[in-house]
């Protein structure tokens, strides 16, 4: 891993922590209009409706662009991350698919050493 890497990737990950924290003002918004959602059926049905159709196209758009060059993968996360603000099961896939692409990315990081102290050594 060369040094320009580590704490570019330390920063993201402090992002990411940081973007988590339930008392960002984002979440106490999102918390407020999810309140007043629940005190209004319909308008929660509809809310989720349009939920499920735009993470729904997201995900299938970003599958559709994996194969392609650019932001495929990224994509899907994105779509995954609009359902899980609703759906529990897109939360879980989406928790479960950031877990493996760090598993990926360890491996990855290891054997790229490994393959660096090969050549060298």
């Amino acid at each position: 891993m060369s040094s320009d890497t580590a704490p570019l990737e330390r920063e993201i990950r402090d992002d990411i922590v940081a973007a988590e924290n339930p008392e960002r003002p984002i979440r106490r918004t999102m918390r407020r209009i999810r309140a007043w959602l629940a005190e209004h059926p319909r308008v929660e049905i509809a809310y989720r409706v349009g939920v499920a159709i735009a993470g729904s196209i997201l995900a299938i758009g970003g599958l559709i662009l994996v194969p392609l060059p650019g932001p495929g993968w990224l994509i899907v996360f994105l779509g995954l991350a609009v359902l899980g603000t609703e759906f529990h099961w897109a939360h879980r896939i989406s928790s479960w698919l950031k877990s493996m692409l760090d598993r990926f990315w360890t491996w990855w990081r290891q054997r790229r050493a490994e393959k660096t102290r090969k050549t060298s050594g």
